[in-house]
């Protein structure tokens, strides 16, 4: 058992201590009739064939327990999200097999105090209206996925964390709206708060982690964790869904972007009604 202070709360986890399986063969006295020889055969052969039929049950089941999985809504933020959600759009792409339709990666703001302003929380803009920022809220990407399968999702957010435990624009975007945050239900109380921890320690425990309280500050290789109760998701403008990444040259393919304008059709954004951008204009934040 591992114990690891986390600032203001304590995590319990088992490491180093697998399952252990025990087989036992049993010898049987040799047959010496034919007949008996015949019965030994066809009761192996149905030993064989009941033991394949178990086998191909227990896969099909466990399918059907990823698919019958309580459904869980989580976000993580680390920096700049146009970069984070085509990371998470790939990943729900890879481990759920999800078609265009079907992926809940959605930028948008979270991990303020505040909440939302007149039922808004916007990006900046020249009225200042509900600035996410000025509410305290954080970059981050929102995810609908299986509980069964967090773990898969938790690996690949800390998976965009270098050795160090900088983000990907640690040296670019700075400030609490770019800071390191994980939603999660029920917290840093939750199981799947020490499923987060040990996915950490999986990719290489480049990360501490705090409870979340609200407006936290940025703070390089430490992530918030946060109730999703209490500091719920926000989604941000169409014009950042599904948007190029931040660096130079970092440009997605045209697939990717239209997902926004597909999913509207759809009826499956549900963008927010805030000013389109800080001038107006809709591209890249201005």
């Amino acid at each position: 058992m591992r114990l690891i202070h986390l600032y203001s709360f304590t995590l319990f986890w088992h490491t180093g201590k697998g399952f252990s399986y025990q087989t036992t063969l049993r010898s049987h006295e040799s047959v010496s009739t034919s007949t008996e020889l015949n019965s030994s055969r066809r009761s192996f052969m149905n030993a064989s064939a009941l033991g394949i039929a178990t086998i191909i049950s227990n896969a099909q089941n466990s399918r059907a327990e990823e698919t019958t999985s309580e459904e869980i809504e989580v976000y993580f933020g680390c920096g700049c999200f146009w970069h984070v959600q085509h990371e998470f759009v790939e990943a729900e792409r890879k481990i759920l097999g999800r078609s265009d339709s079907e992926i809940t990666s959605r930028a948008g703001y979270a991990g303020g105090k505040i909440g939302a302003q007149d039922g808004k929380v916007c990006y900046h803009n020249a009225q200042n209206i509900a600035d996410y920022g000025s509410l305290g809220h954080a970059e981050v990407v929102r995810l609908k996925i299986p509980a069964i399968k967090f773990p898969e999702f938790a690996e690949e957010y800390f998976k965009l964390f270098d050795e160090k435990g900088d983000r990907p624009d640690q040296f670019g975007d700075r400030g609490s709206e770019y800071r390191n945050l994980v939603g999660l239900p029920g917290g840093v109380q939750s199981e799947f708060a020490k499923q987060l921890v040990a996915s950490s320690v999986k990719t290489g425990d480049k990360l501490d982690f705090s409870k979340g309280r609200g407006n936290d500050p940025d703070a390089r290789a430490l992530a918030f964790v946060m109730d999703t109760s209490d500091y719920p998701f926000f989604i941000a403008e169409k014009y950042h869904q599904f948007h190029d990444g931040f660096n130079f040259g970092e440009n997605y393919p045209n697939k990717y972007n239209d997902l926004a304008g597909k999913l509207e059709k759809e009826h499956l954004l549900d963008v927010n009604k805030c000013p389109n951008g800080l001038l107006g204009v809709g591209v890249l934040g201005i």
